[in-house]
């Protein structure tokens, strides 16, 4: 008997613990079957917010940043990890963000995230002004380009070492306002702080960083700055400078936090990056 309940004990658990975990859904988009890992947690916090969370070039969904998903678990939110497909040039995963690798990629990547977006707030009885969405690397970079061209539909975005390539920032004129936050290392070699104007590491002309953060702060009418310094999050952390630009559009707020030698990175060495992320956007949910 007393084996029986141990038995039943594990397997109750495994059930639970299994059920925590994300589980893989695929929907068809644009004549292709896109793959994406959802969390539901048991008890949802207040008006349902879901997150979506993307993972950089190269990048695989499945069980991409586990500590966004304790994240969600603890707050109760809805978290979304889609899988990019692979680009013709180098066969690697990512978004079409207009890469020279994704040149002639007739893969519309903003169409395929608001498609399951609106499934998504559809299945769990979402509020649709209570989505958010980051991004790593090539997924902050689709932060960028979702930021300029479809701000109504996110209460605020998060890029992690992202950029704004050249053509977005030439070639778009952002619709609205959003509350947007850069967490960038001043060391990052694969996405420069300076940007690359001239393409010497082969992903397309971009921007520099401050340039790319000033766009939001114009496009959202911030009027001033508060600075400070950050402590140390670990003792081998790096040094972190939070600028904060205030008085936007709505109560928009536009955030860069400096990581100072930081390298290309969620900036989870540096920072408690999923409470710094689910801190900011639980400041524009309805």
């Amino acid at each position: 008997m007393k084996k029986l309940l141990i038995l039943a004990s594990a397997l109750l658990l495994t059930t639970v613990l299994g059920a925590q975990r994300p589980e893989r859904h695929v929907m068809r988009h644009g004549g292709v079957e896109r793959e994406y890992w959802l969390y539901v947690p048991d008890s949802l916090c207040v008006q349902r917010p879901l997150v979506f969370m993307l993972h950089g070039y190269g990048g695989k969904a499945e069980g991409y940043f586990p500590a966004m998903t304790e994240c969600a678990r603890r707050h109760g939110f809805v978290l979304c990890c889609p899988q990019g497909l692979k680009d013709p040039g180098k066969g690697r995963s990512g978004w079409n963000v207009g890469y020279p690798s994704q040149k002639g990629w007739k893969m519309d990547d903003v169409a395929f995230l608001l498609a399951l977006q609106k499934k998504l707030q559809r299945e769990y009885g979402l509020n649709k002004a209570n989505t958010c969405l980051s991004g790593m690397s090539n997924g902050g970079e689709m932060c960028y380009l979702m930021a300029h061209m479809h701000p109504e539909k996110f209460a605020a975005i998060v890029s992690l070492s992202g950029l704004t390539m050249e053509w977005i920032y030439k070639g778009l004129e952002p619709r609205g306002a959003v509350p947007f936050v850069e967490i960038h290392g001043t060391a990052d070699r694969t996405s420069r702080w300076e940007g690359d104007p001239d393409n010497e590491d082969g992903w397309g002309e971009y921007i520099a960083v401050p340039l790319a953060v000033g766009r939001m702060i114009s496009t959202d009418r911030c009027t001033h700055e508060r600075c400070d310094t950050l402590p140390l999050y670990r003792p081998s952390s790096n040094t972190v400078v939070r600028h904060r630009y205030l008085g936007g559009i709505d109560g928009c707020e536009v955030r860069l936090y400096e990581i100072i030698g930081g390298k290309h990175s969620l900036g989870d060495k540096d920072l408690d990056t999923p409470e710094v992320i689910w801190e900011f956007f639980s400041n524009y949910l309805k």
